[in-house]
């Protein structure tokens, strides 16, 4: 890459999620119902919510990727922006990329989030990303429904119809937040650039309305916070900015919300908490 590589400074985000009469991510061991913990609140995973950042980026003729690509100066490189960890890759060949070292140039996920091949003398298999996730949990405890499929052609022979018992698996109504981190010192080894988190964040607000399922029509990312510190090493808790813009439910927190209007959702950082960090803005705004 011949551009100029700005510093990174290590970031605080946190998205907040509306889910109406969707599945945010289907938990295999349960039949595919909307993950949920114990105490009821519902759960998404970090590697489903970075899979669809990978697809979208890994779309070269899609409109978010040629749109992104053309908002920076210069103009971003596709060669430069392969998916490591895209669906049917060839192991093979990704061995010996990685020990050509060709993957740094190559991969942007593998720069952002780090990759999980294993390369030739390596005490581990898992190099650690610039960018990490946590796990997105629902505010207040979240209902499930279930109801069966009906396709009125039959995929069995000699039956005029289908069924699929229990098969549409939603949430009727929930708001989750993930915070996420970005780690400077991880980009040493990575070879992550400013450049590459930068394409991440423009990337986020479009992570759940250009990967629609059937099962997933209508998630929506509210709010997707993003906390820049004034040094590499850090300005601030990151606890003090979570909780500082976390959403509060109104009345009884364990009871499943019907409405986003059953929030209370902070609008920005106190003066006092902004005085600490180079900046704070909703990546949502920027759409």
């Amino acid at each position: 890459m011949t551009f100029k590589n700005e510093e990174i400074m290590r970031g605080t985000g946190l998205l907040i999620v509306e889910v109406v009469n969707s599945n945010i991510n289907g938990d295999p061991d349960q039949g595919s119902d909307p993950r949920q913990r114990p105490d009821g609140r519902g759960e998404f995973s970090p590697v489903s919510f970075k899979r669809k950042l990978r697809d979208l980026i890994d779309n070269k003729e899609g409109p978010v990727w040629k749109s992104l690509a053309n908002s920076f100066e210069p103009a971003l490189d596709s060669n430069n922006f392969c998916i490591l960890e895209s669906r049917g890759r060839d192991r093979n060949e990704i061995n010996k990329e990685i020990k050509e070292r060709k993957f740094i140039e190559k991969y942007w996920d593998a720069r952002v989030f780090g990759n999980t091949f294993l390369e030739e003398g390596a005490s581990t298999s898992i190099k650690t990303g610039v960018v990490q996730f946590g796990l997105g949990l629902s505010i207040a405890p979240i209902d499930i429904e279930r109801m069966t499929n009906t396709n009125k052609s039959g995929v069995q022979e000699g039956k005029d119809r289908g069924m699929a018992p229990l098969a549409y698996r939603i949430v009727p109504h929930g708001v989750y937040c993930m915070p996420f981190f970005v780690n400077p010192t991880a980009a040493i080894k990575s070879g992550c650039t400013k450049r590459d988190i930068n394409l991440m964040l423009r990337t986020i607000p479009y992570a759940y309305t250009h990967t629609a399922s059937y099962i997933r029509p209508f998630v929506n990312i509210r709010k997707a916070w993003f906390v820049e510190h004034s040094s590499p090493l850090g300005s601030c808790s990151d606890f003090e900015i979570i909780d500082a813009l976390m959403p509060k439910k109104k009345g009884d927190s364990n009871v499943p919300s019907s409405s986003w209007d059953e929030y209370n959702v902070p609008e920005n950082l106190s003066e006092k908490l902004k005085s600490r960090v180079k900046s704070c803005c909703d990546l949502m705004k920027r759409v």
